[in-house]
């Protein structure tokens, strides 16, 4: 065998390597597959800006949202609608921008976070 070819194979192993998030279960136990895993969370002064795990083609319209304004604050979860379909060679993330506007709320609203937040294990970004 050449070195290409070992190269090659190589390369397609550790790519077929990437795996899923892991299951996020409630303290019940059932599984929270609606809520998206995020590498992290900033809340500005006028968009709230998640960052989501993306192979290239994630964009913020792949997203709903869900606001609950019961209680001492509103809780607000996110959602992915569509998967992101296209092939990367590497794991990725985006950041998405959601004003506070879009979102149903008035500027600088204190927010709870309900979705599972996981460290970022990629490289880059």
């Amino acid at each position: 065998m050449n070195r290409r070819l070992i190269l090659m194979a190589s390369l397609a192993l550790v790519a077929g390597c990437a795996s899923p998030a892991p299951r996020i279960l409630t303290p019940s136990g059932a599984p929270l597959s609606e809520l998206e895993p995020l590498y992290g969370a900033a809340a500005g002064r006028t968009a709230l800006t998640i960052t989501v795990a993306s192979n290239g083609c994630t964009r913020k319209e792949d997203f709903a949202f869900f606001v609950d304004q019961k209680g001492s604050g509103p809780t607000l979860a996110f959602g992915r609608k569509r998967l992101d379909t296209c092939q990367s060679f590497a794991m990725g993330k985006v950041e998405l921008s959601f004003s506070y506007g879009e979102l149903g709320l008035a500027d600088r609203t204190a927010i709870f976070l309900l979705n599972p937040l996981y460290p970022w294990t990629g490289a880059g970004l």
